[in-house]
């Protein structure tokens, strides 16, 4: 009876994948019908070998790989090998500014064996005459913008830290967002996007969805503030010594009163209390063991003396106590403890002390960030975990060519990892009794997977 209640609901499921594959198929959604609706795109439908740089740095021998994400005809790059560092970057062809209009950063992951402790972040790379080289890619190597999850230990959080130039100090200055969002705990393919505006706001998307808005120019923002305090205190500035900061002080004029014993005990017998009648002050609390026997093995010249163990004296148990009695402790009615003066307010107080505030020398005004600009796209990661797959990355100027990609790229994806996911879910927790995908494979005799589209307009500028 179990396989028969399964069936309809495989025969269902199967109908509903089969019209899903026929809309992907011939309703395809285009990002636009200009060509150059993305400054980069770069699908992984073609092997990275000879378009990306893997690092030659000694530290980072992980193994890039070019492979399909799992249950999908859909290549992208992989993290192959656990307990690894990896680095590899690729050059844009032109430099892409992030001072004119809205600029959106977007790429897809996907934790396919879960993320425990690691990256799976992308850094916007500054031009090399910033001081890097691709075959040298590593930590060091400066970016504009680090975007992307990030989780270890207590750490779970999406990166987004951009690096800004201090005009007065000319140091480089990494300003972290404050509260961002967690990484998703599944191992579905997710995307995430970075849309920066010209009015000096920041959005974070997850698949789409809005997680995080806040103001690069904000203190609530950023840690540290892009534009920094006016004023700091001064280091050159010293507490003077006679500087009071006691609120409250014992009162000087007092004085211990003549009857305060500081000797006085806590506690006093009680000379009121009487011994319980019926108690037996000739009784022990213990008596040996009438039953014990002395061991047979026992030798009393290597063994010592042999006695009975103890037990509690049957006596004292109707008794209201055995042995000698003794008078009670109460609490002294004088005790006062060792005297000690009152507190009184410090007429000599006056606060806790601070330096004085100076002109800060690196304080600055912006009416926007001054970003440098992204000349190429680099994925620089410590991991525990492998199966991390990176896909889809984009760079664009409009959020809707954005949303368009997602909607061609990702989201087809998802939608079947996530039905997968859930018919696993109903199998394992034994919904009808079989599993609807195992029903389909039998009813039809043949296995079938999925092959998901490319963008139409996949400019990889290789």
């Amino acid at each position: 009876m179990g396989e028969r209640k399964g069936i309809p609901m495989a025969l269902g499921l199967l109908a509903m994948i089969l019209f899903f594959i026929a809309s992907s198929s011939s309703h395809l959604v285009r990002a636009s019908d200009d060509a150059d609706d993305a400054i980069f795109y770069e699908s992984f439908d073609e092997d990275f070998d000879g378009r990306w740089i893997v690092s030659d740095k000694e530290d980072y021998n992980g193994v890039w790989k070019h492979a399909k994400s799992d249950g999908h005809d859909d290549y992208g790059l992989l993290v192959s090998e656990q307990a690894r560092k990896y680095a590899i970057v690729k050059e844009l062809a032109e430099s892409v500014s992030l001072k004119d209009g809205t600029v959106v950063l977007q790429f897809e992951t996907r934790l396919q064996n879960g993320l425990e402790c690691g990256g799976a972040y992308i850094k916007y790379l500054r031009p090399q005459e910033s001081g890097w080289k691709p075959k040298e890619f590593d930590n060091e190597s400066p970016y504009s913008i680090m975007f992307g999850p990030d989780k270890c230990g207590a750490t779970n959080k999406v990166h987004f830290i951009f690096k800004h130039k201090n005009p007065k100090s000319g140091e480089y200055v990494e300003h972290h967002l404050k509260y961002p969002p967690s990484v998703p705990s599944d191992k579905l393919t997710h995307v995430y996007t970075a849309i920066l505006k010209p009015d000096n706001e920041l959005q974070i998307l997850i698949d789409g969805e809005e997680k995080k808005k806040a103001n690069f120019l904000s203190s609530e923002d950023f840690e540290p503030p892009l534009i920094p305090s006016k004023t700091i205190p001064d280091p050159d500035d010293k507490k003077p010594e006679d500087w009071d900061e006691r609120a409250k002080i014992p009162d000087p004029s007092a004085v211990k009163p003549d009857d305060w014993d500081e000797d006085a005990p806590m506690e006093i017998l009680d000379e009121e209390a009487e011994k319980p009648e019926g108690w037996l002050d000739d009784e022990p609390e213990e008596i040996d063991d009438p039953e014990a026997t002395k061991p047979e093995d026992w030798d009393d010249e290597e063994d010592g003396e042999w006695e009975a163990p103890k037990i509690e004296n049957p006596k004292c148990e109707a008794a209201p106590g055995c042995g000698e009695w003794k008078r009670p402790t109460k609490r002294n009615p004088a005790y006062k403890g060792k005297w000690s003066a009152p507190y009184i307010d410090n007429p000599s107080y006056k606060g806790i002390w601070k330096p004085r505030e100076i002109p800060n020398p690196e304080y600055f005004e912006l009416a926007k960030p001054d970003f440098e600009p992204i000349a190429a796209i680099g994925i620089e990661i410590w991991t525990m975990q492998d199966g991390i797959l990176f896909d889809n990355v984009l760079i664009a100027n409009d959020d809707k060519v954005a949303e368009s990609y997602r909607e061609t790229t990702w989201k087809p994806k998802f939608t079947v990892e996530k039905d997968k996911l859930k018919a696993e879910e109903e199998a394992a927790t034994g919904s009808d009794g079989i599993s609807g995908f195992q029903v389909i494979k039998e009813l039809c005799g043949f296995s079938f997977s999925f092959t998901l589209l490319k963008h139409p307009n996949y400019l990889s500028h290789a």
